[in-house]
């Protein structure tokens, strides 16, 4: 990649920072935006019926990925095309589960606002404010893991997008990245498991078993306690805002910065 391009990127995520700085004040710490109730009303459901939330999204997950493996069985291919496409049938899998406990289990469905005019503005808003956040969080930890003599892998979607050559493989992963699973896991995060707990437990539980699971999914060291406070953010922002669309948008300009960054050069 060209230096131009790299130093280019680099000056924008500074303009993000320097913005996203203003942002956290603004919605997150001015006395206006502390004195803000929230606006997510609680899911009432039983806990059995939770369950079986949980279980069909795994179910879903599981199968997704075993249709992609008898598909592979009987049209091999390399390394990459298996863990990209093994990926996209996971959470697309989810998305299924999801919507088959919707449309034929669940007794209260909750009211889930997506992609709403309002979604859109508090999601760039939202991640604005988890650009300065991330930053200084992911500087705190990798100053950590270095005290500690560890070394951090980089996460193997990122070397993937980093290293894939085939055109047709690096769209696949970056729509699933920036598409597909911003809305698969924002519906089991925060519109099932945090919403589910946060009017059962303490809220410092509700908020963090979700972000701790969330984190310990995505199997990367390195970014672990920085995905934690991502996900904390995108909590925060789906109790302030009560639209799950809010963290949808969010969480998909999130990857797809990321996603630019490493197409940028820059480095992890």
């Amino acid at each position: 990649m060209p230096p131009s391009v790299t130093t280019a990127a680099l000056v924008l995520q500074f303009v993000l920072l320097l913005v996203g700085v203003g942002f956290v004040w603004r919605l997150a710490l001015s006395p206006k935006a502390r004195s803000q109730p929230a606006l997510l009303p609680a899911w009432e459901v039983s806990l059995s019926d939770f369950f079986l939330f949980v279980w069909l999204v795994i179910l879903g997950g599981l199968a997704g990925e075993y249709c992609v493996a008898l598909y592979l069985k009987y049209h091999p291919l390399d390394q990459p095309h298996q863990l990209i496409l093994g990926t996209a049938g996971f959470h697309l899998g989810m998305l299924v589960g999801i919507a088959g406990y919707q449309g034929a289990f669940a007794r209260v469905r909750p009211r889930l606002s997506l992609l709403t005019p309002g979604a859109v503005k508090s999601g760039l808003a939202t991640y604005l404010v988890a650009v300065p956040v991330l930053t200084a969080v992911s500087l705190v930890w990798q100053g950590l893991l270095q005290l500690c003599h560890v070394t951090a892998k980089p996460q193997e979607s990122v070397e993937l997008l980093r290293h894939i050559e085939s055109p047709p493989l690096r769209f696949t992963l970056l729509f699933v990245a920036i598409l597909v699973a911003p809305v698969s896991e924002e519906l089991v995060f925060r519109a099932g498991i945090f919403r589910y707990l946060r009017t059962r437990f303490p809220r410092w539980a509700a908020l963090l078993l979700p972000a701790l699971l969330f984190a310990s999914l995505h199997l990367d060291l390195g970014s672990f306690v920085p995905l934690v406070a991502l996900a904390l953010v995108f909590s925060f922002a789906y109790e302030r805002t009560g639209q799950i669309g809010t963290t949808m948008v969010a969480h998909a300009l999130f990857n797809l910065n990321a996603a630019l960054l490493v197409l940028a050069g820059v480095d992890s």
